[in-house]
């Protein structure tokens, strides 16, 4: 519209001005060589803008002449490079499909046709893994990696290779370099954490953990479940051999989660230990009314050491009836129940959990209770049923029970939270599962197998879910649970 409107201003113009040159008549003159031309000025000015017409016309037409090696050249070019980028279309397509020998007949093309095209180094790393070319696949991507434009395409293709070929320390050198190239890579920080967290190390693990909420790859919450869980891994490993440490660690887990289990055992202990037990008290109350757990119990029980059984009881009672816990404060109250002799309050606790089939630490617990009575015949007869009852709460980590708490899943070797709950399998103290890398998925290049590593629940010197007391009080509930081991 606008280039309409400018022709049409341009022959007004060019209209007004001959329409004043007709209404001004006027005459040219120009003498050459002695001989004299008259003309009028509007035949003059019409000749001289002939004249011009004429002379741009040749001049184009010259320039074009002389252009037209080139301009053939550059028609051909983009004849090339427009069936190059068919090519790598139809490439990548037949990648997708699974078609190596026509990915790879289109990736040879495409790379005489597009030498500067980065998607074509895609294509062929593509193209050699569908024919299982694995020192193709590496060369290709190695010469990525030098290149500003393709540098961390090719890092997280040689991550991959890397990962595949179940070469960790490469793999984890590559993804370092992404990421001191881009801090956001999700990927890289994803898997340094993953490594670190199947080597255990907790402080590398922090600090990449603090770098991916800086660049807003982890949300807060995910982020301080996992760094909670990291920091009451590190001080169960220490609680044994620095206290301080142990203390300063599981007491920031506590604040950044209260309801794990194992930082507050870790702290009430060495807050017992260093003659602290109001602040034992408040982190196991605290974690209590969140995530019940018996052994949060049997520790407050002791918090004085010394105290007989009487005085254990009245605390569970205390912290039962502040806040129940469900079945896991029931058999709180009950275990404390029995070696102060209050049969009938533990008959009462465990009484809702009775009906159809009890767990079997409660039909341990009714044995106790019953030997104490006197009669042993119920008391052989809840040992009985103690023997085909369900299995009691333990650990859970990815659908897989332990008898330890642990950081890291046994089956993927990431953080995620281990569950007191009812198992769905057993887990052998000695067992060892494969733990794979998660897989990565790379821009262009085929899928490929995670790499796997031996992961091993993780070792310390007391169980996290063991409160600090001895394997026997005395009790008989003590030596109905030997028994029921014994039998199992």
């Amino acid at each position: 519209m606008i280039r309409l409107i400018f022709r049409f201003a341009v022959i007004a113009a060019l209209a007004a001005g001959f329409a004043w040159l007709a209404d001004h008549p006027g005459s040219v003159t120009i003498v050459w060589k002695g001989k004299e031309i008259r003309t009028s000025l509007a035949a003059a000015v019409g000749l001289a803008a002939g004249a011009m017409i004429i002379l741009l016309f040749l001049w184009n037409l010259l320039r074009r002449l002389w252009r037209s090696p080139r301009s053939m050249g550059d028609y051909l070019r983009y004849r090339k490079n427009r069936k190059g980028y068919e090519s790598l279309s139809r490439g990548i397509i037949a990648a997708g499909a699974g078609d190596a020998s026509s990915a790879a007949k289109h990736a040879a093309y495409a790379g005489n046709a597009l030498a500067d095209e980065p998607l074509v180094n895609v294509l062929a790393a593509q193209a050699a893994q569908l024919k299982g070319d694995r020192t193709g696949v590496k060369r290709i991507f190695e010469a990525m990696t030098k290149s500003p434009d393709t540098e961390v395409l090719g890092l997280r293709g040689l991550f991959a290779e890397a990962r595949q070929a179940g070469d960790i320390p490469a793999a984890r050198g590559y993804a370092e370099r992404a990421l001191a190239l881009n801090p956001r890579l999700a990927w890289a920080s994803g898997a340094i954490l993953h490594l670190q967290s199947m080597a255990r190390d907790w402080p590398g693990a922090a600090a990449t953990l603090a770098q991916q909420i800086k660049s807003g790859t982890a949300t807060g919450e995910e982020a301080n479940r996992k760094h909670a869980a990291m920091l009451a891994a590190d001080a169960l490993g220490a609680e044994d051999t620095d206290p301080a440490k142990a203390l300063d660690r599981a007491v920031k887990a506590h604040k950044l989660d209260p309801a794990l289990v194992p930082a507050s055992l870790v702290a009430a202990r060495v807050h017992i230990a260093q003659g602290s037990p109001r602040k034992a008290q408040r982190v196991l109350r605290e974690t209590w009314a969140l995530s019940p757990h018996p052994d949060l119990a049997a520790v407050l029980a002791r918090l004085k050491p010394g105290d007989g059984p009487e005085a254990r009881f009245e605390r569970v009672r205390d912290l039962v009836q502040e806040s129940d816990g469900g079945i896991e404060g029931a058999v709180a109250l009950a275990r404390a129940a029995v070696p102060a002799q209050r049969w009938d309050v533990a008959r009462k606790a465990l009484e809702p959990y009775m009906a159809d089939r009890p767990q079997a630490r409660i039909c341990a617990l009714m044995a106790d209770i019953e030997e104490a009575s006197g009669d042993k015949g119920r008391a052989r007869e809840w040992l009985a049923r103690a023997i085909s009852a369900p299995r009691d709460p333990i650990w859970v980590s990815d659908g897989v029970a332990s008898p330890r708490w642990t950081p890291v899943s046994p089956v993927s070797g990431e953080i995620v939270p281990c569950l007191w709950k009812q198992p769905f399998e057993m887990l052998p103290e000695e067992h060892t599962s494969v733990a794979a890398v998660p897989a990565v998925t790379v821009p262009g290049t085929a899928s490929t197998k995670p790499i796997t590593t031996p992961v091993r629940p993780i070792a310390l010197t007391r169980p996290p879910d063991d409160p600090g007391l001895p394997d026997g009080d005395g009790t008989p509930e003590s030596a109905a649970r030997r028994s029921l081991a014994t039998d199992d």
